[in-house]
């Protein structure tokens, strides 16, 4: 089976580097599906799973936002954070998310409804992602 070569690296260095069969992520345009041979592209992240197929299982990596680049035989995840799902602290997230919420509900003027927003969509991919690695 034909691989691609995948590096995930945020500013603090590499979470992953291996060699898989297909990447899938989502991206702002939409859902993206990446093999080996993939035409080269740039693409905006989402707050979302990176998903790795590799020797019949997937690996899954928690990211929030960054950049995708893709060459034939090299696919970099640029991340402003990531997080393979063996190393969420899901009773963390869950605390995190609770946050969130609190301050989502609060509607105080010192609240700032977007990073609440993106706080509560954080932790709520980090859950999603951990519960991969149970």
């Amino acid at each position: 089976m034909k691989t691609v070569k995948v590096s995930i690296v945020t500013p603090d260095g590499p979470v992953y580097e291996s060699d898989v069969e297909m990447v899938s992520t989502k991206a702002q345009s939409g859902e993206l599906g990446i093999l080996p041979g993939h035409i080269p592209m740039v693409a905006p992240l989402e707050i979302g799973a990176v998903r790795l197929k590799k020797e019949g299982h997937i690996d899954y990596v928690a990211v929030t936002g960054g950049f995708l680049e893709v060459r034939p035989e090299q696919v970099t995840i640029l991340a402003q954070a990531a997080e393979p799902a063996s190393q969420i602290d899901i009773e963390r997230a869950k605390e995190a998310k609770q946050r969130a919420e609190k301050n989502l509900q609060a509607q105080q003027d010192n609240i700032d409804f977007q990073r609440a927003e993106l706080a509560l969509k954080r932790a709520m991919n980090r859950i999603e992602v951990g519960q991969h690695s149970r």
